[in-house]
C-alpha cells in the first residue's frame, strides 16, 4: 500500500511539473507571437498649425458670426501613424485639448486622413483632411449640428514647438506697436446737443498696453520692483502670460488669446507646463501676480 502511495506522489510530481513546464512555454511562445505594429508615414508627425475658419454657409440664417473666435489658432499633432494606418494624436483649440483616433487612406501619391473626437463633449467633432505639398486642408464638422458652430475650415503648416526664452510679443502687425484690449470694453452714454436735439450715443473705451511688453522679458531678466512699479495691469498681465506662452501654454480666455494667437512662434502645446518653468520665471511669475493686484488701467477709445 504504502509503495503504492509512493509511486503515485511521485508520478503527480512529474506531472504537475511537465504541466509547468508546458503552460510556461505556451506564455513564452505565446508573448513572441505578439509584435507592435510598425509605424507609417513619420514625417507627418509633429505640430500642424493654422487657423481653425468658422464656414458661414453653415450658419442658421440672421445669426451673428463669433467676433473673438472666429478664426481661433489650432494646433493639431499627430503622434502616431501605424503601418495599418492607424492615427493617434490630440488637437488644441481655444485653450481646449482634444485626443483623436482615425486611419489615413492613400491611394498613391493621395493621402487623406480622417480623424474622429472622442465625441463625449458636444463641441467634439470629424476632421476631414488632404494633405497638398506640405499643408493638411481639410475642414471638421460637428457631430452635434445643433451648436452653433457647425463646420471650419483650415490649412495647416507644419510648425515644431521648441521653448525658446528669447522670443518676444509682437502687435496684430507683427511689429512692436500698442497691443490693445478688444475683449474687456468700457462703455459710456454721451450726451451731445444740436440746436434744439438732443443726441445720446455710446462710446466704447478699450485699455491699451505700453511698449514695456516689447522690451520686459521676464523669462530672461531677474525684475526688480523698481521695473514694475510704474506700469499698468494689462503690461504686468501680458509680460506674466509671455513666460507660459514660451512653453507653448494654451490659454483658455479670449482676453489673453487676442495677444499671442496672432503671434507667429506661439504653438499651444500643454494645459500645465509648471514644471517646465525656471526658478527665474518662477520668481519673476510671483512678483508680477503681486503687483497686479494693485495695478489699474487708463481706458482710451481706438477705431477698428
Amino acid at each position: 500500500m504504502r509503495k503504492n502511495l509512493c509511486l503515485m506522489l511521485m508520478l503527480g510530481v512529474i506531472l504537475g511539473c511537465k504541466d509547468g513546464k508546458s503552460k510556461k512555454n505556451e506564455a513564452t511562445e505565446t508573448k513572441d507571437t505578439v509584435v507592435a505594429e510598425a509605424e507609417a508615414h513619420q514625417e507627418l508627425y509633429g505640430n500642424w498649425v493654422g487657423e481653425f475658419v468658422v464656414d458661414e454657409s453653415t450658419l442658421e440664417e440672421g445669426e451673428g458670426l463669433p467676433t473673438t473666435d472666429y478664426s481661433p489658432k489650432i494646433n493639431l499633432t499627430i503622434k502616431k501613424i501605424t503601418d495599418r494606418g492607424n492615427i493617434f494624436g490630440q488637437n488644441v483649440v481655444k485653450g481646449n485639448l482634444r485626443s483623436f483616433v482615425g486611419k489615413l487612406e492613400e491611394n498613391g501619391a493621395d493621402i487623406r486622413l480622417l480623424l474622429d473626437e472622442p465625441g463625449d463633449k458636444k463641441s467634439d467633432g470629424r476632421f476631414e483632411i488632404k494633405l497638398n505639398h506640405d499643408t493638411l486642408i481639410g475642414n471638421w464638422t460637428a457631430y452635434d449640428q445643433g451648436v452653433k458652430i457647425k463646420k471650419r475650415s483650415f490649412k495647416l503648416l507644419k510648425k515644431q514647438f521648441a521653448y525658446n526664452p528669447n522670443l518676444m510679443l509682437k502687435n496684430q502687425d507683427g511689429e512692436d506697436g500698442t497691443l490693445v484690449d478688444w475683449i474687456n470694453e468700457k462703455r459710456k452714454e454721451e450726451t451731445d446737443v444740436d440746436g434744439d436735439s438732443t443726441y445720446t450715443y455710446i462710446i466704447q473705451y478699450y485699455r491699451s498696453a505700453s511698449p514695456a511688453v516689447f522690451t520686459v522679458n521676464a523669462s530672461k531678466q531677474k525684475l526688480t520692483e523698481k521695473d514694475l512699479k510704474n506700469l499698468k495691469k494689462l503690461d504686468l498681465e501680458i509680460i506674466r502670460n509671455t513666460i507660459f506662452a514660451r512653453h507653448g501654454y494654451a490659454f483658455t480666455k479670449p482676453s489673453i488669446r487676442q495677444f499671442f494667437e496672432p503671434v507667429d512662434w506661439y504653438v499651444p502645446i500643454s494645459k500645465d507646463v509648471t514644471a517646465d518653468l525656471s526658478p527665474l520665471e518662477k520668481d519673476n511669475i510671483a512678483l508680477l501676480t503681486r503687483f497686479e493686484k494693485y495695478a489699474t488701467d487708463n481706458y482710451d477709445t481706438f477705431g477698428r
